[in-house]
Parts: C-alpha cells; structure tokens; sequence
C-alpha cells in the first residue's frame, strides 16, 4: 500500500528531511527511494535528492517504497563476549557473523554475508546480551540519536568495595570525557552486584563510570532496550524483531510508521 501525506509546514523543506522528521524513514533511505523513481509531488515524479516540498503539496510514496522500508531487517542477537560489535580488528569476530540459518531462531532468513547491519547501541567486546543490528534508519535515530531517551537495562557484577557512597556517585555526579552524565538508575542486587538503566550510551560508559568510584567490571550483562527483552533467547543465536516489538521501540520518541 502507498504512503500519501499533505505537507502542512510553514516554509519549503527537502524532501528527505520531512521523512526523516515523519518518521517515515532516515535522510538516506529517503535519498535512495528517490533515486529509485518512487516518490512522488502533486503526481509528479522527483529525481533531486534535494528537491523541497511546498506547503500544501501532496507526497506519495510508491507502493513498492512502503514495500522496501517494511523488510529493513533487524536483528535481536545474544552478543556473547569475545565478539565485538562493529569493526573487528585482525582476529576478532564480529557480532553480524552470528546472522546465520543455523544461528536463527523462529522465522526469517539470514541476511546476505555483505549485508551492512550496524549495532543501535553497542556492547564491547567483554560485554554480553541484547544487541541490535539493524538497516532501520528510522529506529537507529530513535535508540542511538542525540535525542533518543529510550532506556537500556544492564546486570553488572563488579568487585571492589561497594558503598552508599559510591552508588550515590554512579547515580548522579560523574563526568565522561568533560561532561556530565545524565542521571542514571543504579540499584545494588546484591553482593557485587547492581543493576543500570540508562538513557545514554557512551563510549564503555558503565566501566569508566565503575572505574571513576574504585570498582572493576568483572560481568556485564545487557538485558533490555526500552520494551525489549532479550528474554530466553540463548547465547549466540539471533531473530528477527517483530514489527509490533519495533513499534514499541519507536513508541517513546514520538516517531511511529
């Protein structure tokens, strides 16, 4: 089924933004469905990525646009450690490796080897659980976007002395990288351990953090985003994401398709 939308903006605006702002797709996928001849103004057919719509135009998106920007895969992998994210080094494995037949569970297909499937959200190499691998643009921007306040649940086992103290820190107070951290969720589960919820991600956030109040991530273990759980889905397979599971990642940063 096509896409039709009246632009009711106060001023002209590309094209690729619009979608992007929609939530419709990214500003590349927009840029490639109109290299492809499928989009369309007041049934004219556009050819410039940078071509502006005008207030009170009409935009269709072919039948075989929606088509396309509903089979975007994404995968929901159980990282297990040793394998890195994106961009291995010599010798290193990386986690869209794992997308294989024999890896998946439920249904689907397993992405071609050249397939680009980049994490939303990363987890290095000593780090374990819910890892996302996805050609969405629209979720990458609603998990990983400058903007996006969807949470992220971890288990963490550390070791050091663990006091009132330093989990008052790790709450609130700590600086990466000269600036500050937004204010975290951290409760104690235990001897040594602690349970995260974030709604940012630097880089190896939790372990700088742990290492600025004296103590040594021994486990860290991802265990949710937003809605998603990683649930019972064992070590090393992967499946594909739903599309009611991605609506619900989509639901709390307003953008919804």
């Amino acid at each position: 089924m096509s896409w039709t939308r009246r632009y009711d903006g106060p001023e002209p605006q590309r094209v690729n933004k619009w979608l992007a702002q929609a939530g419709v797709c990214s500003r590349r996928e927009a840029e490639a469905l109109i290299a492809d001849g499928l989009v369309s103004i007041d049934g004219e057919r556009i050819a410039d990525a940078g071509r502006k719509i005008l207030p009170g135009q009409t935009l269709v998106l072919a039948e075989a646009a929606t088509a396309q920007l509903e089979q975007a895969l994404t995968a929901v992998v159980h990282k297990p450690p040793g394998i890195v994210s994106a961009h291995p080094k010599p010798g290193q494995v990386e986690a869209a490796r794992l997308l294989t037949a024999a890896n998946l569970v439920g249904e689907g297909s397993a992405p071609p080897e050249d397939a680009s499937l980049p994490p939303l959200g990363r987890l290095d190499l000593d780090s374990r659980g819910l890892l996302l691998l996805s050609q969405d643009g629209v979720l990458a921007k609603a998990l990983i976007g400058p903007d996006s306040e969807v949470e992220k649940e971890y288990r963490v086992r550390v070791s050091g002395e663990l006091t009132e103290r330093k989990v008052a820190l790790l709450r609130h107070g700590l600086r990466l990288d000269g600036k500050p951290l937004k204010r975290a969720r951290v409760d104690v589960k235990g001897e040594g351990r602690l349970r995260f919820v974030l709604t940012e991600g630097r880089n190896r956030q939790i372990r700088r953090m742990c290492e600025q109040v004296e103590l040594r991530v021994v486990d860290l273990f991802r265990v949710r985003i937003g809605d998603l759980r990683l649930g019972d889905l064992p070590e090393g397979r992967w499946r594909a994401l739903t599309a009611e599971e991605r609506a619900d990642l989509l639901q709390p940063s307003g953008t919804r398709r």
